[in-house]
């Protein structure tokens, strides 16, 4: 398959944003004549006619239309990769997406990190759940993310940050009464703390019953420290106002969660790779096979 130029698409984008060949061939610096065979020499490689004439103008056709957002594209990588190589270091955007149970822990370490090694970086924070993340980093919302879910249908590209114990927390206060069925505080939407615990309640043969739901982890921890109930959450959560419920409380044990830092599969935006090799050179973080 032939590769497309890249000056012919430099050309076809100036003419389509000055709206004139004679414009385009002032800014780029060459004839109109030069232009136009650009032009014509960019239709044959794709086959098909970028333009049609409407009046004394030309308007661009359907495939035109098709081949400027390409082009816009591939001059942006284009021109990305040449600014990074040449001035040594990283410039440009770089969003990155973390749960709300790590983003006091693990994401302050990853941030510091990217902006010791690429300090003209501007970095862009989405905090969410992690499934929310998953599709955000798959439609395009954000470049990079930590999740605690692992990639079933291998879409991204990822490493482990850490293995994190998931613990049953309640209030420091609390008085758990192994009689009765558990108080759970759980979280409302997909969670998976919320089907990690429900499923090793109900292995164990535990009763548990639901005392208090939230869309968020603040609301999940005010509802702890009023002693409310019980939830299963990362370790990362216990603080003086909590403490830990065990085997000794006729509380099961719960699995430890992964933590990964993923980028979309075969991710082609330099900044992104750049800094995601970088971490993972620096952070000595190992590859991983994600399960399914």
């Amino acid at each position: 398959m032939p590769t497309l130029d890249l000056e012919l698409l430099r050309s076809f984008a100036a003419v389509v944003s000055l709206h004139s060949f004679a414009a385009a061939a002032v800014h780029l610096g060459r004839t109109q004549s030069a232009i136009t065979q650009q032009m014509q020499r960019l239709e044959e490689q794709i086959g098909h006619p970028l333009f049609v004439k409407q009046g004394r103008q030309k308007r661009l056709t359907e495939h035109g239309e098709r081949l400027l957002t390409y082009a816009h594209h591939m001059l942006a990588l284009n021109d990305e990769a040449l600014r990074s190589l040449r001035q040594g270091q990283l410039e440009g955007n770089l969003r990155i997406g973390a749960p709300h149970d790590v983003a006091e822990t693990m994401l302050p370490l990853l941030l510091a990190e990217v902006a010791r090694t690429s300090p003209l970086l501007q970095l862009d924070i989405h905090i969410g759940r992690s499934p929310y993340l998953m599709t955000s980093l798959k439609s395009g919302e954000v470049d990079m993310i930590i999740s605690n879910r692992a990639d079933a249908q291998s879409q991204f590209e990822g490493v482990v940050l850490r293995n994190s114990p998931t613990v049953w927390l309640c209030a420091a206060s609390y008085v758990h009464d192994p009689t009765k069925p558990v108080p759970l505080i759980m979280a409302d939407g997909p969670s998976i703390f919320r089907r990690i615990g429900h499923e090793a309640l109900d292995t164990a043969g535990v009763a548990w019953t639901p005392r208090y739901t939230s869309s968020s982890l603040i609301g999940i921890k005010a509802a702890l420290r009023a002693g409310l109930g019980v939830t299963a959450r990362g370790v990362e959560q216990l603080d003086a106002g909590l403490r830990v419920l065990g085997a000794g409380d006729g509380m099961p044990r719960l699995p430890d969660l992964a933590y990964y830092l993923y980028v979309r599969s075969h991710v082609v935006n330099p900044v992104t790779r750049q800094v995601f090799e970088t971490l993972k050179k620096h952070l000595r973080l190992p590859r991983t096979d994600m399960p399914a």
